[in-house]
């Protein structure tokens, strides 16, 4: 048996998980959930109902996209995201607390401000753009956000990142993040990428079985 992962496509933290599995080599059965009708193996899996939700052979549930992607990169780390015993992985422990903190909360005003008119957009945009300036600092100084190399730290923060961007492409191809812009545009452009964003149709019980794997890509 594969371990079976709950997934949505667009989900940022759905897409920071498969980005960790499928660049550890794992095979792992995918299944593309509607968040509005969420199976119900999947809620008995993980009660509280959001993806990612990874479920492994021995029936073991990890249910928190950070924990998921550490855990894959520890069964196998062929790129070295880690770091040497785990150094990357405790550089970007803060980094990626902020990232699904503060900033997220600031990106889902800013993305959806009919919801929040607490604030105008500019305002939720601004707040969001105190943590865009941290990455532009770093990617100003080096590669990626820990140093020359790619770590968990850029594939983790990375479609949040994305996210914002899409909100106003216009002002975000014109705003003073040119590092930032080089980045996200070497991940979008990445094959891991592109892999882990194909389109499958919703799973349901009895439907075709979809197979993620870095050696095989998907396939049905």
């Amino acid at each position: 048996m594969l371990p079976v992962l709950y997934s949505f496509r667009r989900c940022p933290y759905a897409i920071r998980a498969r980005l960790a599995l499928y660049t550890s080599g794992m095979a792992v059965e995918l299944r593309e959930v509607s968040l509005r009708d969420k199976p119900a193996s999947m809620l008995a899996a993980s009660p509280k109902g959001s993806v990612p939700v990874l479920v492994l052979a021995d029936g073991q549930v990890i249910d928190e996209s950070w924990e998921i992607m550490q855990w894959a990169l520890h069964q196998n780390d062929p790129q070295g995201w880690l770091g040497q015993n785990d150094s990357h992985a405790y550089a970007a422990t803060p980094l990626v607390r902020e990232n699904d903190t503060v900033f997220k909360y600031h990106l889902d005003r800013y993305k959806y401000p009919d919801r929040y008119p607490e604030y105008p957009q500019i305002h939720y945009r601004s707040k969001g753009e105190e943590f865009l300036m941290q990455l532009e600092n770093r990617l100003a100084a080096s590669h990626y956000l820990l140093g020359d190399g790619l770590s968990i730290a850029d594939a983790a923060i990375f479609p949040f990142v994305r996210q914002f961007a899409e909100v106003d492409r216009t002002w975000f191809a014109q705003a003073n993040y040119p590092a930032l812009r080089r980045w996200l545009k070497d991940f979008i452009d990445s094959e891991g990428f592109v892999s882990v964003m194909l389109k499958y149709a919703f799973w349901h019980p009895g439907g075709p079985t979809v197979i993620m794997s870095h050696k095989t890509n998907f396939r049905e």
